[in-house]
C-alpha cells in the first residue's frame, strides 16, 4: 500500500491533552462523514487494516475503494485504546505464568529429576548432553595401571575393557525378520535398575551409554543406579550427570536382592527393567519387551542375551534356540528347544516360553512384580533368587517368555570377583534351601538328594514367604513340572529317604581310591552329626529299593555267599541292586542274603570289605541301624 495515502494519528500528544486525539493529515485521500450512521460500516470496509507504528496509529486506504469523506472519530479511538491496553495487560499476565512455569520446570531439573528437560528433546541435542559428561576424568580414577594383575579386581580383562569406547558400535544380532517389526507408539515407559558391587567404571559406563544410545528418549524415564556400599561412592554419584541417571547409595553391604528391591521400590515408572552392571543393550532392544508387557502385564520377559567374552570383550551373538532349564540341584542351564519345539515355532521372532529367567536381565510390571512379592528380601547377596521369583511367576499365575527380537550382551566370568559374608556356597545353599522349602513341595526331596550339603544348613524364618504363598492361592510343584517344565525328569524316588546307615561307631562309607573309576565302599568311623553326616556317608533308599549316593549304587556282580559288594553306576533294570529292610538287617532282593561287615572289622585293611551272608538274626554284624522304613 506504499501509493495510498494514510492517516497518522500522534499518540503522544494525546497524553497532554487528556483523551483528545490531535490528528495530524498527511493527506485527506479517506474521508467519510462521521455523522452518517451507513459510513462506519463503509470505513470499516474501505480501511485495510489499522496498525501502531512506535506512537502513531496508521489507517492505510485501499485504492479501488476512492477517498474517505470523514476523519476517523475521537470516540473510537477511545475505544481501540481501552481494547489494545486490554489486549496487552492480558498478554502480560501470560507471558508471566508462562516465564513461572518455564522456572519451575527448571529448579525442578535442579533438584535431580531431569525427565522435563529430556523429555522431547532433538537427537543432536541428546548427543551434546551425552557429549557433556567427563569421560576422561571419570574412568581415569580407576584406571589399570602397569604391572598390576587385569583379572584380580573384577574377574575379567580390566585392561582391555578400558581400550573400548564406551559408544562402541556392535553389531545387529537379531533376526531379520526383527527389523520389519513394529510397536505401538504409546508404549509405556521404564524405569531401569541397575545394581552394583565395586564394577568396574568402564563396564558400568559402558552398560549406561549404550542404553542411553540404544534407546527412544521417550522410553527410559530415569536410570536407577543401586550402589550397594562400593568402596569408592564417586562410581555412582559422577554418573548422575549423564542424562536420566540417578544414584542411590546403600549404607552397607545388603546384596543384589535387596538393592534391587530398594531401586523398584524407588522408581517412577511403571514398569520395571533390571540390568547387570556390565552388559549392553543392542539394538532396537528396548520396543519388544515393553510392547509384550503392554499386551499381557502378568508376563515376565527376558532378552535373548548375548556373550561379552571375559578376556577379548568381543560381542559374540547367542543361539536364538534357547531357553532355560535346571537339575534338581538348582543349577542353572541353558538348554536347546527340542525339534518339536522348533517345529511349533513358524515365526523366529515369536516369545520362547521358559521355565526359568537367567535372573540378571529382565522387565516386569511394577504393579505386577509388587503383587507377586517383590523378592525375597531374607536371601542374602547373590544366587538362587532367579529360580524363586521363576518358580513364583508361572505358579502364582503369570508366565516368563524369551524374546527373540531383543539382545543384551553380558559379561560371564568364571568366578566372583567380590566376598560373600558367610562364603558362596553356604550363601547359595541357603538362598536355594529357602526356595525348595517354600514351593518345591515333597519334591524338595530330589534337591536334598542332589545336594545333600544343604541338610541342616540354616535358612532363616520362611513363614511370611508361605503365607505370600497362600494368599496368592498358587498352584503346586507338581503342576509347574506338569505344565511349564515337563522335561526334568522326576526321579522314580520321590518316597525316598536318606541319612547314614550305621553299625555302632561305624558308618558305611563311599572312598575314592587313586586309580579307580568307581569309588569303593567301606565300614569308617562315623563323621558329623545325624542330621548333618558327612557328605561321603549319607545314602538315599529310593522308591525303586536302591540304596544310592549321587549317581552310584549298592550292587553285586555275583549273588553267591561272601560276594562283595560293590558301588556301581545306578541301573534301575538291574535286580543286583534291590535291597529292602528286614528288621535291623539290609537283604538283598535276588540272592535274600543279607548286608554284613565281619570282613570289614577284621582289621585286615586291605580286605575291609562287605560283602553278603545268609541272615542271621543273632549276628551283629548283620545289625544296621537306617532311616529306611
Amino acid at each position: 500500500h506504499s501509493s495510498q495515502p494514510s492517516y497518522q494519528f500522534d499518540h503522544r500528544e494525546s497524553r497532554n491533552q487528556g483523551s483528545h486525539w490531535a490528528r495530524v493529515w498527511s493527506k485527506r485521500a479517506c474521508s467519510i462523514r462521521e455523522d452518517e450512521p451507513e459510513n462506519e460500516s463503509r470505513a470499516q470496509n474501505h480501511v485495510s487494516r489499522t496498525y501502531f507504528s512506535g506512537n502513531v496509529l496508521l489507517v492505510d486506504c485501499p485504492a479501488n475503494k476512492g477517498a474517505i469523506s470523514a476523519p476517523v472519530t475521537h470516540r473510537k479511538m477511545k475505544r481501540l485504546s481501552r481494547k489494545l491496553t486490554l489486549a496487552l495487560v492480558v498478554l502480560c499476565w501470560i507471558a508471566a505464568l508462562l516465564y513461572l512455569i518455564l522456572l519451575s520446570r527448571q529448579k525442578v531439573s535442579d533438584l535431580g529429576t531431569k525427565d522435563a528437560q529430556y523429555g522431547k528433546i532433538s537427537e543432536a541435542e541428546w548427543d551434546d548432553l551425552l557429549e557433556e559428561f567427563e569421560e576422561k576424568n571419570y574412568l581415569n580414577a580407576r584406571r589399570w595401571k602397569p604391572g598390576q594383575d587385569p583379572y584380580k579386581l573384577y574377574a575379567f580383562n580390566q585392561r582391555e575393557s578400558e581400550r573400548i569406547p564406551s559408544n562402541r558400535v556392535l553389531r545387529d544380532t537379531r533376526h531379520y525378520r526383527c527389523t520389519t517389526l513394529h510397536y505401538d507408539p504409546d508404549l509405556p515407559s521404564t524405569s531401569i535398575v541397575i545394581t552394583f558391587h565395586n564394577e568396574a567404571r568402564s563396564t558400568l559406563l559402558r552398560t549406561i551409554r549404550s542404553v542411553l544410545n540404544r534407546t527412544p528418549v521417550h522410553l527410559i524415564h530415569e536410570i536407577i543406579l543401586v550402589d550397594d556400599y562400593s568402596e569408592d561412592a564417586n562410581d555412582c554419584i559422577l554418573l548422575t550427570k549423564l542424562p536420566k541417571v540417578k544414584c542411590l547409595r546403600n549404607d552397607r553391604r545388603e546384596g543384589l536382592i535387596r538393592s534391587r528391591v530398594r531401586g523398584a521400590d524407588a522408581a517412577k515408572a511403571r514398569v520395571l527393567t533390571f540390568l547387570d552392571s556390565h552388559c549392553e543393550v543392542n539394538k532396537d532392544w528396548l520396543p519388544p519387551l515393553l510392547q509384550r508387557i503392554k499386551e499381557d502385564p502378568t508376563c515376565v520377559v527376558s532378552p535373548v542375551i548375548d556373550i561379552i567374552n571375559m578376556d577379548t570383550f568381543a560381542y559374540v551373538a547367542a543361539s536364538s534356540d534357547l531357553r532355560g532349564g535346571f537339575d534338581w540341584s538348582l543349577h542353572f542351564k541353558w538348554e536347546q528347544l527340542s525339534a518339536e519345539q522348533k517345529a511349533r515355532r513358524a515365526d523366529p521372532t515369536e516369545p520362547i516360553k521358559t521355565p526359568i529367567i537367567a535372573g540378571g536381565l529382565f522387565v516386569i510390571d511394577k504393579s505386577w512384580f509388587n503383587h507377586l512379592g517383590k523378592y525375597d528380601t531374607a536371601m542374602d547377596i547373590w544366587g538362587g533368587e532367579n529360580f524363586e521369583i521363576s518358580f513364583r511367576v508361572w505358579m502364582c499365575g503369570g508366565s516368563l517368555e524369551i524374546i527373540p527380537c531383543s539382545r543384551v550382551g553380558h559379561v560371564f566370568r568364571k568366578k566372583h570377583p567380590y566376598i560373600f559374608p558367610e562364603g558362596n556356597a553356604n550363601t547359595y545353599i541357603k538362598n536355594t534351601r529357602r526356595t525348595a522349602e517354600v514351593w518345591m513341595d515333597d519334591f524338595r526331596l530330589f534337591y536334598y538328594s542332589a545336594r545333600p550339603a544343604a541338610r541342616g544348613k540354616s535358612y532363616g524364618d520362611i513363614h511370611s514367604r508361605e503365607e505370600l504363598r497362600k494368599s496368592l492361592k498358587c498352584k503346586s510343584f507338581k503342576w509347574y513340572l506338569d505344565n511349564v517344565y515337563p522335561e526334568l525328569k522326576v526321579p522314580d524316588d520321590l518316597d525316598s529317604k536318606s541319612g547314614v546307615i550305621r553299625q555302632r561307631q561305624n558308618c558305611l562309607e563311599s572312598r575314592r581310591v587313586e586309580g579307580q573309576d568307581l569309588p569303593s565302599l567301606t565300614l569308617a568311623p562315623c563323621i558329623g552329626t545325624k542330621a548333618v553326616p558327612a557328605l561321603n556317608q549319607e545314602w538315599i533308599y529310593t522308591h525303586g529299593q536302591q540304596i544310592r549316593q549321587q549317581q552310584h549304587c549298592l550292587s553285586l556282580s555275583t549273588t553267591f555267599p561272601a560276594s562283595q559288594v560293590m558301588l556301581m553306576p545306578c541301573n534301575m533294570g538291574d535286580g543286583k541292586q534291590r535291597w529292602q529292610k528286614s528288621g535291623t538287617h539290609l537283604e538283598h532282593l535276588v540272592s535274600h542274603f543279607c548286608l554284613d561287615s565281619e570282613m570289614a572289622l577284621d582289621g585286615i585293611e586291605s580286605s575291609k570289605m562287605l560283602v553278603i551272608s545268609p541272615c542271621e538274626l543273632t549276628a551283629y554284624t548283620q545289625r544296621w541301624e537306617m532311616p529306611f522304613s
